[in-house]
């Protein structure tokens, strides 16, 4: 059974100090009022256990979650009754081990906050916070429902972007496929047949060029794999350090036309975690820290930290966010005139409405685009290799 050391008041008001065994750490409390002291400080001498690695658990399943819980609260149903319930009826084995640990957490005494903060790995900081927020504030089925919200709505936006790549990524993919087919296996059949006009030096470079590479892919083709394969394990490790992260988040943003859409996407995603943060009662410093890391952009995290330290001097949130040079001047203006009208949480909610709505045309419209741009070129690449093969052939048929 656990020890618990706690220091306590007794009647007459002198501290104490000392041990009890206890199964949790509510039996411990439970004890020493049982024994007419008033407990300052109860803690285990157990190790803190380490948060249950589990399986990345999808943004559906966790808002429904949120939205069941909220829904047996508001019923009536006692909170441990309820995720008792949740964790019975789910059917994601990850899901289950986590909202068990929760119950116990719960059990022992913890908040639902502190509870579900140990699981920032499943669940993030965001929900957390709001959690805080609502049960601090008394509305915390209004909080449960407005987090399963949020995720549904991130969730919905990622997979519109996600589902927008496919068709051009596959095109490219069955690009590359069809042109390495064509050079490495096509390609090599003629090369006896222009033996005479190479000596003669008579063969068109385009010719040359192609037979030059497919003698390259088909020597060499291993050695370029290996070296591909590890340039990318290269990056990837210098993807896990500080600079390395540094380095990509600013050269994304360089990218034409898709670091625009990444930028606008990140400082939506800001603005709607923001809103909903302060909508639901969490102070403005906290709110920033947990918006900044919901970004995904480290050079616009870093710009929103930096900012934070300045609304804790006592200076606006327009004046740093503007000073960045990230923040579009549209946002800027109306987050200025918000600040002023004292309704933050409501405007930053409809900029990132407006934003995600925009950046989803935009993004809809270079995706059209670029599916007859990857086509035009898939079929000028296959031109160029059949015109180099049959330039030869012709010529040879006009010298006989």
């Amino acid at each position: 059974m656990p020890t618990f050391h706690y220091i306590a008041r007794d009647s007459a008001g002198q501290k104490l100090t000392g041990n009890i065994s206890a199964a949790t750490q509510r039996e411990a409390l439970a004890q020493l009022a049982g024994q007419t002291l008033f407990p300052l400080e109860v803690s285990s001498d157990a190790p803190a256990a380490e948060p249950r690695r589990v399986r990345r658990v999808p943004a559906p399943l966790l808002a429904a979650t949120y939205s069941q819980l909220a829904d047996l609260l508001r019923s009536g149903v006692p909170l441990l009754r309820s995720l008792e319930l949740l964790q019975k009826h789910t059917k994601h084995k990850g899901l289950a081990s986590v909202l068990e640990d929760v119950y116990r957490h719960v059990e022992d005494g913890d908040t639902l906050a502190d509870a579900v903060g140990r699981f920032s790995h499943v669940f993030g900081e965001m929900p957390a916070s709001m959690i805080r927020a609502g049960m601090e504030g008394g509305f915390l089925e209004e909080a449960l429902t407005r987090v399963a919200q949020f995720t549904d709505a991130q969730d919905d936006l990622k997979k519109r972007t996600v589902g927008a790549l496919a068709y051009p990524l596959f095109l490219m993919a069955v690009g590359v496929t069809v042109v390495g087919v064509l050079i490495v296996f096509f390609v090599p059949k003629f090369e006896d047949l222009f033996g005479q006009l190479r000596e003669r030096g008579e063969l068109p470079a385009a010719t040359e060029l192609i037979l030059g590479t497919s003698a390259v892919l088909r020597g060499y083709g291993l050695w370029i794999l290996g070296a591909a394969v590890g340039v990318v394990l290269l990056v990837r490790h210098q993807l896990r350090t500080e600079h390395g992260r540094m380095f990509w988040a600013q050269l994304r943003l360089r990218i034409p036309l898709a670091g625009p859409i990444l930028l606008q996407l990140a400082v939506a995603r800001f603005c709607r975690v923001l809103g909903t943060l302060l909508h639901n009662g969490v102070p403005i410093l906290r709110s920033l820290d947990i918006s900044s890391d919901a970004t995904g952009d480290r050079i616009l995290a870093g710009a929103i930290r930096k900012a934070t330290e300045n609304i804790s001097a006592g200076q606006p949130l327009a004046g740093p966010l503007a000073a960045s040079g990230h923040f579009p001047d549209m946002v800027v203006e109306m987050i200025a005139v918000a600040e002023q009208a004292n309704n933050l949480e409501t405007v930053l909610l409809d900029i990132a409405e407006t934003m995600e709505r925009r950046t989803w045309r935009r993004l809809e419209l270079g995706v059209r685009l670029l599916e007859p741009i990857l086509l035009l070129i898939l079929a000028g690449i296959v031109l160029l290799v059949v015109i180099a093969l049959l330039m030869p052939v012709l010529k040879m048929s006009s010298t006989v």
